[in-house]
């Protein structure tokens, strides 16, 4: 099978087997379920057709609305740190392309992601379908409060950067969960937030660089959230 950009699927997965051999082994992600996880999932299709030829470039590419897919190095090492467990229950704050879903979906047993822009949730959903994922539950609706109905979860990812931690994802972990979050304006830290029966501990990990998070005077869904 061929795309328009004339890279075969075998081509394809030698491109992946290097990516996770030369950018993300290489940087230190130990976790076989998330090495396997990144070279099992076809990072091109979640690209636009575009920009294919550079699926596995190491660098994050734009897919649209004012978005990016995630660097996958970054994917990797925020998946990794989220220290999952295949019982697990995720949310991700932000779809975006759908990507981060299934590396998730491929490691742990439910995956809940919210998506504002309606387009990028629908689109993800077709390549979900067409990959045959049926565990990625999908809701159009403000990430910043997260998806109070289906909490609390075995962790939480968000892949926008958020002014402040959020409180309502704070609350929606479950006890030795964590919470793993970019932070800041213009320059900004990943942050990873462990839940504990003392409260919250908090560390840093490494800068990144993220579209922003709207906070919850910015999306109005009427109080309605469509789920697929």
């Amino acid at each position: 099978m061929k795309f328009s950009s004339g890279i075969s699927e075998e081509a394809y997965a030698h491109l992946r087997k290097s990516m996770v051999s030369g950018q993300i082994e290489a940087r230190r992600i130990k976790s076989r379920r998330v090495l396997d996880a990144m070279l099992e999932v076809p990072r091109h299709l979640f690209v636009p057709q575009e920009l294919r030829n550079s699926s596995y470039d190491d660098t994050p590419l734009p897919i649209g609305y004012g978005q990016t897919i995630s660097q996958p190095y970054i994917v990797a090492l925020m998946t990794e740190l989220l220290n999952l467990k295949s019982s697990d229950t995720i949310l991700e704050v932000g779809t975006g392309s759908g990507y981060q879903s299934a590396v998730l979906a491929k490691i742990v047993e439910t995956v809940y992601t919210i998506e504002r822009v309606r387009e990028l949730a629908e689109s993800a959903q077709k390549i979900w379908n067409k990959l045959g994922y049926k565990n990625i539950i999908s809701v159009i609706g403000n990430g910043y409060n997260g998806i109070e109905e289906y909490a609390p979860y075995d962790g939480i990812i968000v892949t926008a950067a958020a002014k402040n931690i959020p409180e309502p994802l704070l609350q929606q972990l479950k006890s030795n969960a964590r919470l793993v979050i970019p932070v800041g304006e213009y320059y900004q830290k990943l942050w990873v937030i462990t839940r504990t029966e003392l409260g919250f501990d908090k560390r840093s990990s490494i800068p990144v660089r993220f579209v922003p998070l709207l906070d919850d005077e910015s999306f109005d869904d009427g109080g309605v959230k469509t789920v697929f």
